[in-house]
Parts: structure tokens; C-alpha cells; sequence
């Protein structure tokens, strides 16, 4: 089991509160990301999880039990750092049992443990090598297969893919989520990329300054933003935000429309604008385009559309996909 519950859990670094009071429940199995700005929070919440820092306030219960004043090796969880952290003059083996023998695991139970992690992360043929022998990603996969061989309730992910280059970090997005529908263990997942969120998730947790902004799948996140917020923080591009007369004029203090969801013309449409630089990705063109009286919006546009720096433009936002907000930020 890992169902992890968090009550009014506080933390204060003197008399500044940078987790206010807050509440959340995970689920047992549940992969749950804690996604937001540099400075949110979310590593300070999971390393009050995990039992690396105290909390100043309210209660963290690990299947039921209450585990607030439980130490970190007693919490039965698992946390793989952005770093890491293998011992160099040690094979790969020997860094993926060493928990093991910390804890007095038979010789043979030990081996076991070590050989099934090394097969479910691919890392068999790998397993007499040392870590200066190994790319990035298999270093990531030899602390992945450190924490799988304790069989914890749930695993703490602290941005592990940061140093990794685009492409590793991609293949390992992949191979972790594959890990957690091969363990069905609970997982909790920190990282400032939202793209990262999005792609591996079953729940979302939104952090602005230490306080939980929207809870959610991805999609509902992405078709339901609460607040303004989150309604700029989750999609890649992000959603184009407007406030003056066009949003007045809808009612709302701040509209939202996301780049896919505005219809490109050469010869009509509900805004002219004027493009500016274009991103070609291949598959998709980005526009930024100059509109009048707004900020530079980003368009979506196949990877094939014809227009160049200083084109004329019109923009036509999809009604049923504009996002409405009020004085206060919230979705209306």
C-alpha cells in the first residue's frame, strides 16, 4: 500500500510560511506530479514526505499511520534525487544492493532483488560495470533500481531528469512510466517542466508559493484551468492571456485562448495582426504575431504554412475554446 495524506501540513523557515497550511490526498498507485515555478515549493513538500525536512505544523500519514515524527528510513519510501549519487569505485550491482546490505538482507534474497530490478530496467548486461562506464540515463536507472530493490510504499522522484540532454530526458520520461504501470507502486514526482507533468501523470498538483493552485488529470487541467495561473502555467506553448477592452467586452477581466485553438486566414478574420518570428518544428509552425492593442499572441499552424516576418494576418479565437476569468483570477 501507499496512500499518502498530508493535514494542514505547514512549513515555516523562521517567520516566513513557505508551505502554508495545506491539504492533499494520494491515492494508493497513484503517479502524482507536483509541478510549478522555481521557488513554489515542491521539493520542500517532498522532502516533508519523505521525512528530510520536519514539518512546523499538521500531519503526514502513510497508509493511514501517522508518520509526521517517523524517520526518513522508517517511512518505507524511496527517494531518487536529481543527482545521482552512486559511489564510483562500486560496480553497478553492488550500488543497487548496497541498501540492502545496510538493512541485513540475506546474500541470496539480495541477489535476487537486484537481478529482477536489473531486468525490469534493462540494465542486466550493465550490472559488472562501474558508473563512469554508463551514460547519464543508465546512471538514472542504476539510483532508479538503488530504490526499487527496498520495495517501498511509494517512490519520491526529485527531478531526476534535469541533468539528463533533451533526447535522455524524453527516453526516460518514457521508462519511467512504463516502470510505474509495471509496479503499480505509488509515485510522486517533482519537476518545473509541465510538459513532463502533462505526459506522465494521473494527478497533477499545481504550486504557487507554496500553496496548491489546481489538483487534476492533466486534461481537465488543460481544458479547465482554475485561475488565471494555472490557465498560463500548463500547455506548451502556453495560453495566450488578454485583458482590456477585448476581454471586457466578453464580460471578464482576463480571457484566455490557447494557440491551437485560434484559425489562421491570409484574407479575414476577427483580429489582424502582423507576423513576427516564426518557429518551425517541423510538424508545427509557432507564429508570434503583433495584434493591435494586445500582447504578442502565439499561433498554432501546420508545419507547412506559408507566411513570413511581416505578413499581414487574421486571427480568429474559437469561441467554444475561450477561457473567461474574473477581477479575482478565477475562472468564471
Amino acid at each position: 500500500m501507499g496512500k499518502i495524506t498530508l493535514r494542514n501540513v505547514t512549513k515555516k523557515f523562521g517567520d516566513v510560511a513557505v508551505i502554508p497550511a495545506l491539504n492533499l490526498d494520494i491515492e494508493n498507485g497513484e503517479f502524482v506530479v507536483f509541478v510549478g515555478p522555481s521557488g513554489c515549493g515542491k521539493s520542500t513538500l517532498l522532502r516533508l514526505i519523505a521525512g528530510l525536512e520536519d514539518t512546523t505544523d499538521g500531519s503526514i500519514l502513510i497508509d493511514g499511520a501517522d508518520a509526521t515524527d517517523t524517520p526518513p528510513a522508517k517511512r518505507g519510501l524511496a527517494m531518487v534525487f536529481q543527482s545521482y549519487a552512486l559511489y564510483p569505485h562500486m560496480s553497478v550491482r553492488k550500488n543497487i544492493s548496497f541498501p540492502l546490505k545496510m538493512a541485513g538482507v540475506d546474500p541470496a534474497e539480495a541477489t535476487r532483488k537486484v537481478d529482477n530490478a536489473a531486468k525490469v530496467l534493462n540494465l542486466t548486461s550493465y550490472l559488472d560495470r562501474k558508473p563512469g562506464q554508463l551514460s547519464g540515463g543508465q546512471r538514472q536507472r542504476v539510483a532508479i533500481g538503488r530504490a526499487i530493490v527496498r520495495e517501498p510504499k511509494a517512490f519520491l522522484f526529485d527531478e531526476p531528469l534535469s541533468n539528463l540532454d533533451a533526447a535522455l530526458r524524453v527516453n526516460m520520461r518514457l521508462e519511467i512510466t512504463e516502470l510505474h504501470q509495471t509496479l503499480k507502486t505509488t509515485m510522486i514526482y517533482v519537476t518545473h517542466d509541465q510538459v513532463e507533468a502533462m505526459t506522465m501523470a494521473d494527478k497533477i498538483v499545481v504550486l504557487n508559493a507554496g500553496r496548491i493552485e489546481q489538483v487534476g488529470s492533466p486534461l481537465t487541467l488543460y481544458r479547465n484551468p482554475a485561475n488565471v495561473f494555472v490557465a498560463g502555467f500548463i500547455g506548451s506553448p502556453k495560453m495566450n492571456l488578454i485583458t482590456g477592452p477585448e476581454a471586457e467586452k466578453r464580460g471578464a477581466t482576463t480571457i484566455g485562448i490557447r494557440p491551437e485553438h485560434i484559425d489562421l486566414s491570409t484574407t479575414a478574420g476577427e483580429w489582424q495582426g502582423e507576423v513576427g518570428v516564426s518557429e518551425h518544428l517541423g510538424s508545427d509552425t509557432f507564429l508570434h504575431v503583433h495584434v493591435p492593442g494586445m500582447p504578442t499572441l502565439t499561433v498554432r499552424a501546420g508545419g507547412e504554412y506559408g507566411v513570413h516576418h511581416g505578413d499581414r494576418i487574421f486571427l480568429t479565437p474559437q469561441a467554444d475554446k475561450m477561457h473567461r476569468f474574473g477581477a479575482d483570477g478565477k475562472a468564471m
